[in-house]
Order: structure tokens, then C-alpha cells, then sequence
């Protein structure tokens, strides 16, 4: 009867989880998720509009949720939202490190400036997340980590050098803290998207010289024979998030569609 029970209740009850980049794409849908599963949600991002929009779904759904304007590029705002969450709601349970952008050029044609960008928001957003919420972890004596990577931080694609760098640095960033905080009970581990149909797969669709041949060839290249949706990322998020996956750390989970098995 217990084991029925456990079935039946939310998987995330009584939790309180921040995402970042929860504004769209995978961190809206995550979030919509989070909330349906009973966890309070802390959405970052930095479109106040948007984010507002998520936060109102989330209640109109009957979830609790709150929206903190947040840049992971400064180091300043996450200090602010880590903050900001442990007043309203004492600890943190989950954070999922999801904020990202991308930039398509290879490396004779990426500047400083440019590669700093990246590295800011895709790794330096991860750490700095890490950094200011684990300390809270250690004293609640658990926690779950899932940093949004990428299958472009597992295997390389043309064109998207400062990208593949970031993303393989959040992958290995992510097996580093697993086995640094593992004696705190706490679990740190990575998704990695194929092609996922979210705001930023558009505007890179959107950039090449033939988008609907683009879109047509990303699809393509995944064995499904389609991009992915963010609620099926989503769902591997939930389960990293969750008790369900107590025995998962270190991991790069995959969810491409097949793209990296070939």
C-alpha cells in the first residue's frame, strides 16, 4: 500500500525548485511541470513579460510559483535570487541551471567579446548558480542539480565553437560537483538536448540562408525523424529532480532523439 501511495502523490511535494531561463523553451515547460508535480517554484530569467506569463499559468493551474528578474551572466543577480528564494521560502530543494544562448560561428570568426558572452551565461551562469545555492543544500543535507548541457557538449557541429565549448564545459563541470558534494547527499547531473523546438532553435532556423531547408535537415538528423518538444525534456528534468532518480549523479542524460547514437 505505501509503494501504491507513493505512486499516486506529486513527485515533487513540499519542494522548492528555482529554474533559470524559466521565461521559455524548456524552462517554461519545466517549470509548468515542476509546479504540477507540488513544487514551489522560483522562476529567473530576464524578461520581466514573460516571465510574469509563466507565473500566472503556473497559478491558474493551481501551482505556486514566483518570478525573480534575473541575469546569470552577473554573478551579483544570482547571489540576489539564491537570496531572494531563501527568504520566502528557507531552503532550496532543486535548482535547474537551464539559462542559455547560442552563437553560430566557428572559432576564426568568434570574438572575445562574443566567446566571453557565451561562456558567461552557458558555464559561468552554471557555476555561479552552484556555487550560491550548495552551501543551502549542505544544510538541508540533500539536493538535485540538473544543468541544461547539450548533445553539442558531447559531440562537436560546425559551427558553433564558443557553443560546443560551453556546453562540454558544463557537462564536465557537472561530473566535477557530483563528486565533490555526493557525501552532502547531494545530486548533481546534466541533460543533454538535441534539437529541441524552443525560441532558440527558431532563431537559429531563422539566421541561416534557408531556413525552411534548415529546419527540414535538423529534423532529419535525429533518428526519430523530427526535432524534440520541451515537455519531453522536461520530463527527464523531472526525473532528475525527483527521489525517483536517488541513485543518479554524474550523469549527462541525452535526450536527442537517437542524434549522438549514430
Amino acid at each position: 500500500m505505501a509503494d501504491l501511495k507513493s505512486r499516486v502523490e506529486k513527485r515533487l511535494k513540499g519542494k522548492v525548485a528555482i529554474v533559470t531561463g524559466g521565461s521559455s523553451g524548456i524552462g517554461e515547460s519545466t517549470a509548468i511541470l515542476f509546479a504540477r508535480e507540488g513544487a514551489k517554484v522560483v522562476i529567473a530569467a530576464r524578461d520581466v513579460v514573460k516571465g510574469d506569463e509563466v507565473v500566472n499559468k503556473i497559478r491558474g493551474d493551481g501551482g505556486e510559483a514566483v518570478f525573480f528578474k534575473t541575469d546569470v551572466s552577473n554573478e551579483n543577480d544570482i547571489k540576489t535570487l539564491i537570496a531572494q528564494t531563501i527568504f520566502k521560502y528557507k531552503k532550496i530543494d532543486i535548482l535547474f541551471n537551464n539559462a542559455g544562448i547560442e552563437l553560430q560561428k566557428p572559432v576564426t570568426e568568434t570574438t572575445g567579446e562574443e566567446l566571453n558572452k557565451i561562456l558567461d551565461v552557458n558555464l559561468k551562469g552554471v557555476f555561479y548558480g552552484c556555487k550560491y545555492a550548495i552551501p543551502y543544500m549542505i544544510k538541508n543535507k540533500r539536493g538535485s542539480i540538473i544543468n541544461t548541457a547539450s548533445a553539442a557538449g558531447v559531440v562537436g557541429y560546425p559551427n558553433l565553437a564558443a557553443y560546443c565549448a560551453s556546453k562540454g564545459g558544463v557537462v564536465l563541470l557537472t561530473k566535477e560537483m557530483a563528486l565533490d558534494y555526493a557525501k552532502h547527499n547531494i545530486r548533481v547531473n546534466a541533460v543533454c538536448p538535441g534539437a529541441i523546438e524552443t525560441p532558440m532553435i527558431k532563431r537559429f532556423i531563422s539566421k541561416s540562408p534557408h531556413p525552411n531547408a534548415t529546419e527540414k535537415q535538423m529534423a532529419e538528423m535525429h533518428p526519430l525523424g523530427r526535432m524534440g518538444k520541451p515537455e519531453e525534456v522536461a520530463n527527464a528534468v523531472l526525473f532528475l529532480a525527483s527521489d525517483e532518480s536517488s541513485f543518479v549523479t554524474g550523469q549527462a542524460m541525452l535526450v536527442d532523439g537517437g542524434l549522438t547514437a549514430q
